[in-house]
C-alpha cells in the first residue's frame, strides 16, 4: 500500500485514513474493508504502530490508528465515530442499521470485539505480556503497556474475558436466520469479527503476508484460546473473505 506522511495529509482535502504501515492491525484492516465495501476512496496516511507519532498527536490529539479525516471535519479516532462518519459520507450500504433495536445490537457487538476492554483489547494485553519480561523492556512495550492498562491483574482476566466474549458471539451468531451477525447483509460487526479473528488464527501467508514475528505473536497456542475460535466463528470469518474482503491483504 502507498502511504503519504501525516505532514502531507494535513495539507490535503478529501478523505484520509491513518493506518499502521506494514502490519495488518485488526482495527485498521477492518476499517479498510468497510471503506472498500462502501466504495469510499481515501489517501492512506502512515502511522508507526506503538511509536511516538508526534505529528499525528499534533494533528489528531492522539497517536493511534486508524483515524478517518474528511476535509475539514474533526478527525474520527474512536471506532464508533469512525464508522458513523463512514455511514454519514456514504449512507448505503450501512455499516450500522438504522432501526433502533438492530442499531443497539450492532453497536454493542462491535464494542465487544473492537472496543475498550473488548476481544481485541484483551488479546493485545496477552501479546504485550511476554515482552514485559524482557531485560530491558523495550520502549515500545513500555508505551503499549502504559497506553492499554497492562498489569498482572489485567493479564490474569484476559483469557476468561475472551472466552466470555467468544461464547456470546457464538451464541448470537447461532441464533441468526442468515449468515451475518445482524440482519441479512454484512455490517460493521461482521467486518470487525472477520479481521479480529486473525488475533487467534491468522490467514495463510499467501492471503496475509504479515511478518513472521507478528504471525507468531498473533497465533494463539493456548488450547483454551484456540477453543474460543469455534467452527461457526471460523466459518463466518472465511465467508466474509470469500464474499466481501479482497485478498491478499495489502498493508
Amino acid at each position: 500500500m502507498d502511504y503519504i506522511t501525516v505532514e502531507e495529509a494535513r495539507d490535503r482535502e478529501g478523505l484520509r485514513l491513518v493506518l499502521s504501515a506494514g502490519v495488518p492491525g485488526p482495527w485498521g484492516e477492518a476499517t479498510k474493508a468497510m471503506m472498500a465495501y462502501k466504495g469510499l476512496d481515501y489517501a492512506a496516511v502512515s502511522q508507526e504502530g506503538g511509536g511516538e507519532n508526534a505529528a499525528l498527536l499534533e494533528w489528531t490529539g492522539q497517536t493511534s490508528a486508524p483515524v478517518l479525516v474528511a476535509d475539514d471535519l474533526p478527525p474520527a479516532c474512536h471506532w464508533l465515530d469512525l464508522i458513523s462518519l463512514a455511514d454519514r459520507l456514504q449512507p448505503s450500504p450501512p455499516l450500522i442499521p438504522t432501526a433502533p433495536e438492530q442499531r443497539a445490537m450492532a453497536t454493542g457487538l462491535c464494542a465487544l470485539i473492537a472496543g475498550a476492554d473488548g476481544f481485541g483489547w484483551q488479546r493485545r494485553l496477552l501479546m504485550i505480556h511476554p515482552m514485559m519480561s524482557l531485560d530491558p523492556v523495550p520502549d515500545l512495550s513500555l508505551r503499549l503497556a502504559h497506553k492499554y492498562g497492562y498489569s498482572e491483574q489485567a493479564v490474569a482476566q484476559a483469557v476468561p474475558r475472551i472466552q466470555e466474549i467468544c461464547a456470546y458471539l457464538e451464541q448470537h451468531l447461532a441464533a441468526q436466520a442468515g449468515d451475518y451477525f445482524v440482519g441479512d447483509a454484512p455490517g460493521a460487526v461482521d467486518f470487525y469479527w472477520a479481521n479480529f479473528a486473525g488475533m487467534l488464527k491468522p490467514l495463510s501467508p499467501a492471503d496475509n503476508p504479515m511478518p513472521d514475528w507478528l504471525r507468531d505473536l498473533y497465533t494463539a497456542t493456548d488450547p483454551v484460546l484456540q477453543a474460543c475460535f469455534t467452527p461457526r466463528l471460523e466459518a463466518h470469518r472465511d465467508m466474509m473473505y470469500q464474499r466481501h474482503i479482497a485478498l491478499p491483504l495489502d498493508f
